[in-house]
C-alpha cells in the first residue's frame, strides 16, 4: 500500500508543531506519511522570522511579518512553554517571562532543530492553487518555486494549512485619511518606535497591539499618546501622556476628531484594527471563513474543516495560548492522519464546532476564556500521546498575567511565573522593562 501524503502549508510555529509531531511518531517507529512541508519565505519561524520590510517582499508578495525590533512577548512564557522541550532546556538556564523576539524566536528554531526536520521543508514556495478531486479523493497543490521562477503541482492526501491569521491586516477607511498630513500605518507595518520619538500619535483599537505598540512608542519617547476605542477602553492606568477616548469620527488636516466631540493634533495614525483570515489559494468549497473567535466556525475539534475532513487547520483560533496549543492540535491531527482517531460523521462535527462557540458564548471574563481555552488543550492532549503537562498551572501564569497588567500596564513585565515543566519560578530580568532599551539576546541573556 502506498504512503499517503501529506502537504503542510506554512512552516510558522504551527507548521513547525505539525513537523515536530510526525518526526516524533517517526522516533517512536511508526510509520509514517510523506509530508511536504510549503514556506513562502526563505527560513522558518512565520510571524517571528522578522523582517525590516514591509508592504511586499522581495517578490512581490505580502510581507508576512508583523513583528516590529523592541517587540518583547506579551504573555508569559510560562503559558507557552512546549512540552517536550522547556526554556531551562534550551537556554541551560532560568530565564525571566517575557523574552523579546529574538529569544523566543531561538526558542522555537531550537527545538525544530534539535528534531532535525529542516529537510521536510520547501522554502521559498509560495502556494498557488489548491483544489479537491472527489474521483481520485486527492488534492492537487501547486506551488512556485520563487528562487528558481517555476511552478509545479503534486497530489496529496491531505492538506494542513498552518498559514496563521495575523499577517494579513484590516485597514478601515475614514473621512479625511486622504488628506492627513501625516503617517498613517497599520501595525503589520510597524517596525521601530523610535520613528515616532517627539511625535504626538494616535492609537486606533483597544486590543493587544494597541496597548503594546503604544507601550513600545511610550517606552522609546513619543510626546504623546491617545487611543480610541470603538466599544470599550482598555481601561488601564497610563501614564501623564496617555489618553483614551471614544471612536475617530474624522480627521482635518492634522487634528482627529472624536466621539465624544475632543479633537487632538497627531503626528501620525496607528490602526491597531485587526487581522483577516486570509486564504487566496484555496476555492471556495475549502476555505475557512470565521470571525476571529476562540472556537472557529466549521471546524470539528477545532481542527478538522468538516466539509472534507481530509483537510485541517491549526491556529486559527483566537489565541491565549500559542505554542502548546499548535502542538496539542498537531499531535491530534497527526493521529486522525495516521488512522488512530476516527473522525464522526458529518453533523455530529458540524455540531461540535456548534456547541464550542455555545460554551465560548457563556465566558464572561478573561480569566474564564483562558479556562475555556485551557480546557480545549486537556482535551486535544487526552486524546493524543503529546507528553503531559500542567496545563492548569500555565492557566494560572495567565491569571496572574492579566492581575499584574491591570495593577500596571507598564510593568507588568517585570514579574516572574512557576513554569508548568519545571515547577521554578522564573527569576526577576536584570532591568526593568521600560529601561531595557537593548532588545537583543545578547544583552536579554546577560547575567
Amino acid at each position: 500500500m502506498t504512503a499517503k501524503r501529506v502537504a503542510i502549508i506554512g512552516a510558522g510555529p504551527s507548521g513547525l508543531a505539525q513537523l515536530r509531531a510526525f518526526q516524533s511518531a517517526q522516533d517512536n517507529g511508526e510509520e509514517i506519511p510523506e509530508v511536504v512541508c510549503y514556506e513562502k519565505q526563505s527560513n522558518w519561524g512565520g510571524l517571528w522570522n522578522y523582517t525590516w520590510r514591509t508592504g511586499l517582499d522581495k517578490d512581490g508578495e505580502p510581507v508576512h511579518c508583523s513583528m516590529y525590533r523592541y517587540l518583547w512577548s506579551n504573555g508569559p512564557k510560562e503559558g507557552l512553554e512546549f512540552a517536550d522541550y522547556s526554556f531551562d532546556e534550551h537556554f541551560g538556564k532560568e530565564i525571566a517571562s517575557y523574552p523579546p523576539r529574538e529569544v523566543l524566536f531561538d526558542y522555537i528554531e531550537g527545538r525544530v532543530k534539535k528534531a532535525g526536520v529542516r529537510d521536510w521543508i520547501r522554502f521559498n514556495h509560495l502556494i498557488r492553487d489548491v483544489k479537491y478531486d472527489e474521483a481520485s479523493s486527492k488534492f492537487t497543490v501547486t506551488a512556485r518555486d520563487t528562487a528558481n521562477d517555476s511552478e509545479s503541482s503534486e497530489e496529496f492526501d491531505h492538506v494542513i494549512v498552518a498559514t496563521g491569521h495575523f499577517s494579513i491586516p484590516n485597514v478601515p477607511e475614514y473621512p479625511g485619511f486622504d488628506k492627513f498630513n501625516g503617517r498613517i500605518l497599520h501595525a503589520h507595518d510597524f517596525r521601530d518606535a523610535r520613528e515616532f520619538q517627539g511625535k504626538d500619535i494616535l492609537i486606533m483599537g483597544a486590543s493587544y497591539s494597541a496597548e503594546d505598540i503604544g507601550s513600545q512608542c511610550w517606552k522609546y519617547g513619543c510626546k504623546s499618546i491617545v487611543s480610541c476605542y470603538r466599544s470599550a477602553p482598555m481601561g488601564f492606568d497610563w501614564p501623564d501622556n496617555w489618553d483614551e477616548v471614544p471612536a475617530l469620527v474624522k480627521v482635518e488636516g492634522k487634528t482627529a476628531h472624536f466621539k465624544d466631540g475632543t479633537t487632538r493634533d497627531v503626528d501620525a495614525i496607528l490602526l491597531c484594527t485587526g487581522y483577516r483570515h486570509h486564504f487566496p489559494f484555496l476555492p471556495d468549497d475549502l476555505r475557512l471563513k470565521t470571525a476571529n473567535r476562540l472556537a472557529s466556525d466549521d471546524l470539528y475539534k477545532g481542527v478538522a474543516w468538516v466539509h472534507n475532513p481530509k483537510m485541517f487547520y491549526l491556529g486559527m483560533q483566537d489565541q491565549w495560548f500559542t505554542f502548546n496549543m499548535f502542538d496539542a492540535q498537531a499531535w491530534w491531527v497527526r493521529d486522525a492522519i495516521m488512522d488512530k482517531i476516527e473522525l464522526p460523521d458529518r453533523a455530529t462535527m458540524e455540531a461540535d464546532w456548534k456547541a464550542r462557540q455555545a460554551e465560548e458564548d457563556k465566558n464572561e471574563t478573561d480569566p474564564d476564556c483562558i479556562q475555556y481555552q485551557g480546557d480545549y488543550i486537556k482535551e486535544l492532549v487526552a486524546e493524543t500521546d503529546y507528553p503531559s503537562f500542567d496545563v492548569q498551572a500555565a492557566c494560572q501564569a495567565f491569571f496572574e498575567w492579566k492581575k499584574h497588567k491591570k495593577e500596571n500596564i507598564m510593568t507588568f513585565r517585570d514579574h516572574g511565573y512557576v513554569s508548568p515543566l519545571t515547577g521554578k519560578k522564573a527569576p526577576t530580568h536584570h532591568t526593568p522593562w521600560k529601561d531595557a532599551l537593548d532588545d537583543s539576546m545578547k544583552a536579554y541573556l546577560q547575567t
